[in-house]
């Protein structure tokens, strides 16, 4: 039985006859295995450019182990260095929310399906924060999570557990925190 990250995952599970559950079922979980869209040395994570950073933290928050699983590409020395930080912040007055992420340094982006707004699974949208390398990533996170108007932010700090690295020649990469 497994728990979903989004309901586009959720409905493919279910299309394929797959049991699943939701973290209100089952709000403990023995393991989260997820990708990432960075992965750095102390194995802290940027996840969210796909648009379910909120339901892929509560799931990671749920489990006893969370493991990353990477090819090399996502491997970076400091957060930052490739993906700016997703930001999954509520619609309304997201101008003015947008500013104040600004003022952490960053240059935030509306995130665009087509010509609309992406919305996640919640309803909300989310900014993409080109911060460049985070020198202290949490401050960063620590600061987003008590400004109004963020739901959420896409830095996945001291949560993972276990990385598996893939790399060209072939060869797996197991680390651990």
């Amino acid at each position: 039985m497994g728990v979903a990250t989004s309901v586009a995952t959720q409905q493919l599970a279910e299309s394929l006859h797959l049991t699943m559950a939701t973290l209100g079922d089952t709000p403990a979980l023995d393991i989260d295995i997820d990708g990432a869209d960075e992965l750095d040395s102390s194995l802290n994570a940027i996840k969210g450019h796909g648009g379910a950073l909120l339901r892929e933290k509560l799931v990671a928050l749920a489990a006893r182990a969370f493991v990353v699983v990477v090819d090399e590409s996502k491997v970076v020395s400091r957060l930052g260095e490739k993906m700016p930080v997703p930001v999954e912040v509520v619609r309304y007055g997201w101008e003015s929310t947008r500013s104040r992420v600004e003022q952490l340094g960053c240059q935030a982006t509306l995130r665009m399906a087509g010509d609309e707004p992406f919305t996640t699974d919640e309803g909300h949208f989310i900014l993409d924060c080109a911060f460049g390398v985070l020198e202290r990533p949490g401050e960063v996170a620590s600061a987003l999570k008590l400004m109004t108007g963020v739901v959420e932010h896409g830095l996945f700090l001291d949560l993972v557990a276990k990385a598996i690295i893939a790399h060209r020649d072939g060869t797996i990469e197991v680390r651990r925190r």
